[in-house]
């Protein structure tokens, strides 16, 4: 039985329809994230698990509890739940040390010592506990309102954005130190963002929403590697999505034969790769004679980025593709290591590794 589970959960703001039919499933100990376009439900699916909101329809069940359902649903101060938003909203008028004590009781056995003790488990120094938010960095007041959420010993913790605040190096690392402290202390959680790295390197369960529903819901390699539609491949990477034919295991493409994860027959789908499979190699149009079965490209465009460039390449003899249309002239765009990276106007031959992923 699933530690956390919702049922058909509807939530309607007026005509507008914030939740059209969620389901999802959590396991205990588990790290999910939401992930999905900016008014797509994320957040309101997250206040309707939090109490601060009840849902139109539909049930929400923790631990066997039943929270909700329909209209019926338990007050948040009575869940368990913790709950930590984008901007940490501590309390400006209190010290740190009485932020992260905010929801203990005031006469709590060793009150005091415990609060040191979370401050010290979210890498907080001691001397910071007298201080006030103001006072503090963006990644400090973030692992305040970590520890705030952590003092009330939840169930269930609910993170809303909580690094995108963040310089890119704290955001790394910040969200390294939260998954291992929360899988540490055995604590499930439901992360939204909608930065998709950050999905598929922090949780165990990844569910893409769109349009007040779940689109897919898997590990994240199924929906990298294998995902269901044009909208949940591009949402979650950079993907690039071809016409073709298959048979017996293959697809005859605009990058020629291609191994794929369907032995069925079919004359016209669309299959994904990602842009790491395609891999380059340098060479020149002398190169390129007598050697019917490879494909070749021109280096049209080349972003330097430091460590990863992004470059463009004109295919010079693709296949004639099963829907021409659907590729035209269209360059690959494709990210690599800035170190060695073809320059502009240098051909390079191209080839496959993997397989490519044949939409349903």
């Amino acid at each position: 039985m699933s530690f956390l589970e919702l049922t058909d959960v509807h939530k309607h703001y007026g005509p507008v329809a914030a939740l059209a039919g969620v389901d999802l499933s959590v396991a205990s100990g588990s790290r999910t994230a939401i992930v999905g376009p900016s008014g797509c439900g994320k957040t309101t699916l997250l206040r309707l698990i939090a109490g601060f909101e009840a849902p139109d329809q539909g049930r929400i069940v923790l631990d066997g509890e039943v929270l909700a359902n329909g209209g019926a649903a338990v007050p948040a101060y009575r869940r368990g739940i913790g709950v930590v938003a984008q901007d940490g909203a501590l309390f400006p008028h209190l010290s740190i040390a009485a932020n992260i004590g905010f929801g203990m009781r005031h006469h709590e056995d060793k009150r005091t010592e415990r609060i040191v003790e979370l401050a010290y488990i979210v890498g907080l120094d001691k001397a910071i506990l007298k201080r006030r938010p103001h006072e503090l960095s963006g990644g400090q007041q973030q692992r305040v309102a970590l520890a705030r959420a952590m003092a009330m010993k939840p169930r269930l913790m609910l993170l809303d954005e909580p690094f995108s605040a963040l310089d890119t190096g704290l955001r790394a690392s910040m969200r390294k130190a939260v998954a291992e402290l929360l899988e540490t202390a055995g604590i499930t959680t439901i992360l939204v963002t909608h930065d998709q790295a950050e999905a598929l390197s922090f949780a165990s369960q990844v569910a893409v929403m769109r349009d007040g529903k779940f689109s897919q819901v898997g590990t994240p390699r199924e929906l990298y590697l294998k995902p269901k539609d044009r909208m949940v491949a591009e949402f979650l990477g950079d993907a690039i999505i071809l016409p073709a034919r298959i048979a017996d295991g293959f697809a005859s493409s605009p990058l020629g034969r291609i191994a794929v994860d369907s032995t069925e027959r079919r004359d016209l789908v669309r299959i994904m790769l990602r842009p790491e499979q395609v891999l380059l190699k340098r060479t020149s149009r002398e190169g390129m004679s007598g050697t019917p079965d490879m494909l070749f490209g021109e280096v049209t465009e080349s972003e330097f980025a430091g460590s990863m460039c992004t470059i463009a390449v004109r295919l010079l003899n693709s296949p004639d593709p099963p829907d021409a249309a659907a590729i035209g002239n269209t360059p690959l765009v494709l990210r690599k290591p800035g170190m060695d990276t073809p320059v502009v106007g240098e051909i390079v031959r191209l080839t496959v590794s993997g397989k490519a992923h044949v939409f349903a």
